[in-house]
């Protein structure tokens, strides 16, 4: 990918991060979540967590991703150029590097999804559980 493509795909996911954070208020964080828009979020790496209203785990999972996707990109790059230049390793270390960090991207990326969907499933846990459970009962055979 060519860097102005990759600044501009950067401008607008950081744009589109910052629109949601602004959005993202403290009334929304209260309110239960839904799994399946914590799923569509996630689609995009780190949003998921942001619609739960989990910030600095948004921002976990995406330095994490960038940083794999810059060693990927990195180690293909000494790969692909191996020939031209002197690196300290051999070429077949730098393409097990290049896979290696792939994977972790994938799994990353995953994981961020399997995690937005579960935080929001267990978003109304610790109200319910605050409650009284003989009030909830009580209130099921006044129905």
């Amino acid at each position: 990918m060519r860097p102005g493509r990759l600044n501009f795909f950067c401008k607008l996911f950081l744009s589109f991060v910052v629109i949601n954070i602004v959005l993202a208020n403290e009334e929304r964080s209260m309110e239960n979540k839904d799994p399946k828009k914590a799923f569509y979020y996630s689609l995009i790496p780190g949003m998921g967590q942001i619609y739960n209203g989990k910030l600095i785990k948004s921002a976990i999972f995406v330095g994490l991703e960038i940083s794999a996707y810059v060693a990927w990109k990195d180690n293909s790059g000494k790969y692909n150029n191996y020939d031209n230049n002197n690196y300290p390793l051999k070429k077949h270390r730098y393409l097990e590097k290049r896979n290696k960090y792939a994977w972790w991207i994938g799994i990353l990326y995953f994981y961020a999804m399997i995690d937005a969907v579960v935080d929001s499933h267990l978003n109304s846990f610790d109200s319910l559980m605050e409650s009284s459970l003989k009030q909830k009962k009580q209130e099921e055979e006044s129905k």
